[in-house]
């Protein structure tokens, strides 16, 4: 079913995920458009983000963010049209950015609404390399990484909507930039498109010394976003004053137990120690919220400059958000993973 003006179609959450999501932890539902109150504005979904923190809020573990209830709609962020405006500072037909969730309708009072310029060519971009993740990318490696002219900085999930930007950027400020992602075609696209030095498999079954090679003066940054098996072939390699950001773990997401293997935390520990390492974690928009003009005025010229690339996978129909949800969770995607949930002019 299409979108339409009179229903509003929704994934609930059917089940809490045990290890990796199936389809059957999602339920859709149609239900009617719901009504607004003085003040409020009805918001309808062109594009759903779908990003790998939405795994966490699957589950009942404390966490930053309260989980989503059972038979609630799941939650993520959404380029919307307004439809419905009893609230002076939208009139319909604007673009916002909203935290919508999974679903073709929602009401909001215009609190935490972000407007989006009606002439920006890719309305999409605005949760993307404009967005949360463009966001995460800026102030993950400037603020927490602080990379330097000259230095080595290796990015995990490299051509993913993070990791691409992250990547480019280190470039920019002059830096070498070694990128590790799933495949043959990604780890070309990062070199011949994005213009990293290097890009390693992370499938190799020696990605340990692929990546020893590459870094022939050790890790200065290594911006992480995966754990694993990636995080163990780096870790050797980090210089003396070495900083981590970390901005997600996506190879634990589906976890349900501790790894096998020895404890290594005390290795890791005083590693830390001898080597002066930073490894700092971040909560983008409660870290970084303030600072998104600061961010945006920066990126948008880097954009319109041709300076930095960004490529999108872009998937047609809510009923198919699921699937490519679940996907994400394998590395299945390329670039960064957006739903079209409608049109941009609903007739």
């Amino acid at each position: 079913m299409s979108q339409t003006k009179q229903v509003n179609r929704q994934f609930l959450l059917a089940s809490r995920p045990v290890g990796a999501p199936v389809r059957a932890d999602f339920n859709l539902v149609e239900t009617a458009v719901p009504a607004i109150k003085e003040g409020e504005v009805l918001l309808r979904s062109v594009y759903l983000s779908l990003d790998p923190y939405m795994r966490g809020r699957m589950s009942d573990a404390k966490s930053y963010a309260p989980a989503v209830e059972l038979g609630e709609p799941l939650v993520g962020g959404a380029v919307c049209r307004i439809e419905q405006s009893h609230n002076p500072d939208f009139v319909v037909g604007d673009w916002v950015v909203a935290f919508a969730g999974w679903q073709d309708y929602a009401v909001s009072d215009g609190q935490s609404l972000l407007k989006i310029d009606a002439s920006l060519a890719h309305h999409s971009y605005a949760l993307g390399v404009l967005g949360m993740p463009g966001l995460t990318a800026y102030m993950g490696l400037l603020d927490i990484g602080q990379p330097q002219a000259g230095e080595t900085v290796v990015v995990a999930a490299a051509t993913g909507a993070v990791g691409s930007l992250v990547g480019q950027i280190a470039k920019l400020k002059g830096c070498k930039v070694v990128g590790i992602a799933g495949g043959a075609e990604k780890c070309r696209y990062a070199v011949e498109q994005l213009g990293f030095d290097f890009c390693l498999d992370h499938k190799s079954e020696n990605l340990a010394e692929q990546l020893s090679k590459a870094c022939d003066n050790g890790i200065d940054v290594y911006f992480e976003s995966v754990g694993g098996k990636v995080f163990d072939a780096v870790f050797p390699l980090l210089n003396t004053k070495a900083r981590i950001p970390v901005c997600g773990l996506i190879s634990q997401y589906n976890a349900t137990e501790l790894p096998e293997g020895p404890d290594r935390l005390s290795m890791l520990m005083g590693t830390l120690l001898v080597k002066r390492i930073k490894a700092q974690g971040f909560i983008v928009f409660d870290d970084y919220g303030d600072r998104y003009n600061e961010f945006s005025e920066a990126m948008g010229e880097w954009l319109s400059d041709g300076k930095i690339k960004y490529k999108e996978q872009i998937v047609d129909g809510l009923e198919n958000a699921p699937s490519a949800f679940i996907g994400l969770l394998q590395g299945e995607n390329f670039g960064k993973l957006i739903v079209r949930v409608g049109p941009d002019n609903l007739q």
